[in-house]
């Protein structure tokens, strides 16, 4: 009987771990986006010519994707919608809102100058409803990308939610190297300069 009992104590300690870790799982599977990239291309992107390309409505993400720019001496580009959002929090959460829940592809200004120039495009974003803003859309579904290395990143009060993967899956006739989400509680590109030292870890990381 005492052998039965332990036996059954041991398979709901089983389950229990079981259970833990699927759920440590979940809660980090979000936090980062696939590791598609083989070693080879880590040795190579050293040698490929770069793209910033960056949505910020507060300033977080810009000031991010200024500072990988300035560190990797890349190409900067601007997503911007036509149409500006509005600048107020509550407001401007609305618009986003309805722009994601209709699928929409708002028109942005302005277009990269030779995008077959580029072996590598970073796309760096806030997370809006759980992904990128809908403009970020517009701008990847612009450009032939096939081929190139897309490298996610975003800023987020929270996680990044699907946005990584959403980039991602918004690309898929390019390669995707490791991505990055930056958490933080600030607007308007305040605090960033502590998460550099993280940016600069997963730049070495992926390769650069």
């Amino acid at each position: 009987m005492k052998k039965v009992l332990s036996l059954a104590a041991m398979m709901l300690l089983a389950v229990a771990g079981l259970s833990a870790c699927t759920a440590k799982n979940n809660q980090h599977a979000n936090n980062k986006s696939t590791e598609s990239q083989t070693n080879n291309e880590v040795m190579d992107m050293k040698g490929k010519k770069v793209l910033v390309a960056y949505f910020s409505w507060s300033g977080n993400t810009k000031h991010a994707a200024q500072y990988i720019a300035q560190k990797l001496g890349a190409d900067e580009f601007e997503i911007e919608r036509v149409k500006p959002y509005p600048t107020d929090y509550t407001p401007c959460t609305e618009d986003a809102k309805a722009e994601k829940e209709a699928g929409e592809r708002p028109a942005i200004k302005g277009k990269v100058k030779d995008i077959a120039q580029y072996g590598v495009v970073f796309v760096c974003v806030p997370v809006w409803w759980y992904t990128a803003p809908m403009p970020v859309f517009t701008f990847l579904e612009q450009y032939d990308l096939k081929g190139k290395t897309v490298i996610p990143f975003c800023t987020a009060y929270s996680g990044p939610s699907s946005t990584l993967r959403d980039i991602e899956a918004a690309t898929p006739n390019s390669t995707h190297a490791e991505g990055l989400c930056i958490v933080t509680k600030e607007q308007g590109g305040q605090g960033m300069e502590a998460k550099h030292d993280r940016i600069d870890k997963w730049l070495t990381k992926i390769g650069f």
